[in-house]
């Protein structure tokens, strides 16, 4: 049995959630979001009273799978129209900055050559200090997925501490070679 599965998810009062067949739109003051259902699962969405409960037509394993998997992505759904996601991220190291420019996100992070990153056109992006980078939108799954695709050109290193780092993010520092020899 799937406890997340088996939540009860409370829509709030400015928002709309239509269904189709195998669509679930979601509606709300920062946009709008379509939830696409495999084709042929047998979990049931019911949308009544600003309840949505979620049914399982068989215990297969696939079934029981999804019946979770659907609960937390229109949970998600949910707060992404009412309050919307952000990932803030932060460049330590020397020389180390990001600036805007039109729709490309240009990142300066120690290499011979700057970084371009196309923005997505349903995110928004912000640098504040020339160190900050704030990633924000609707849809968890692409603020998510763009701020690891900034991060992922320098990961943070555990003996200077340097890279792209989320805000609040620690690096448990090492020692370095010279000193363990010392000991």
């Amino acid at each position: 049995m799937s406890r997340i599965g088996n939540r009860v998810i409370t829509v709030p009062s400015n928002v709309s959630v239509n269904q189709t067949k195998e669509l679930l739109t979601v509606k709300g003051p920062l946009g709008q979001l379509d939830l696409k259902l495999k084709e042929g699962s047998k979990i049931k969405v019911n949308v009544e009273n600003n309840e949505i409960r979620l049914t399982r037509g068989d215990e297969l394993k696939q079934t029981k799978m999804l019946h979770g998997t659907y609960n937390a992505l229109i949970k998600n759904a949910l707060e992404g129209v009412t309050v919307g996601f952000k990932k803030e991220l932060r460049l330590v190291g020397v020389g180390y900055r990001a600036s805007l420019k039109d729709n490309v996100l240009n990142l300066q992070l120690g290499y011979s050559h700057p970084i371009n990153l196309d923005i997505p056109k349903d995110l928004k992006v912000t640098v504040d200090k020339n160190t900050e980078i704030t990633v924000s939108g609707i849809d968890k799954q692409k603020v998510g997925e763009f701020a690891i695709q900034i991060r992922k050109w320098r990961m943070p290193e555990p003996y200077k501490g340097k890279g792209v780092l989320y805000l609040n993010e620690q690096i448990i520092r090492k020692a370095g070679k010279t000193a363990e020899g010392k000991k």
